[in-house]
């Protein structure tokens, strides 16, 4: 059974930073795409950022130069890296590992990232 666990969400001010980690167990994990995704009160989720198996990376363009997204595929653990975080980030952050046998693959169960003075 795939689980994935996020982590190191929290209250930050804004230009702060703050480093999210996604834990997958049950996977192979290696050979998928994980990305981020937010959702915000009254939005949509949207898609952050996403890397692929390969190490290649996409980035929504409200987040570009801000956050980074990297993986350990020994540690089966993605990461999130954000910087100069603005209030607009606000949102709770889940992770997400694609499988093309699957719809919307596999979530996460979100971690809440507040940005506020």
């Amino acid at each position: 059974q795939v689980q994935l666990v996020e982590s190191g969400g929290g209250l930050v001010q804004p230009g702060g930073s703050l480093r999210l980690s996604c834990a997958a167990s049950g996977t192979i994990f290696s050979i998928y795409a994980m990305g981020w995704y937010r959702q915000a009160p009254g939005k949509q989720r949207e898609l952050v950022a996403r890397i692929g198996s390969g190490g290649s990376t996409y980035y929504a363009s409200s987040v570009k130069g801000r956050f980074t997204i990297s993986r350990d595929n020994a540690k089966r653990t993605v990461y999130l890296q954000m910087n100069s975080l603005k209030p607009e980030d606000t949102a709770v952050y889940y992770c997400n590992e694609e499988r093309p046998e699957r719809p919307g693959g596999y979530w996460g169960q979100g971690t809440q990232v507040t940005v506020s003075s």
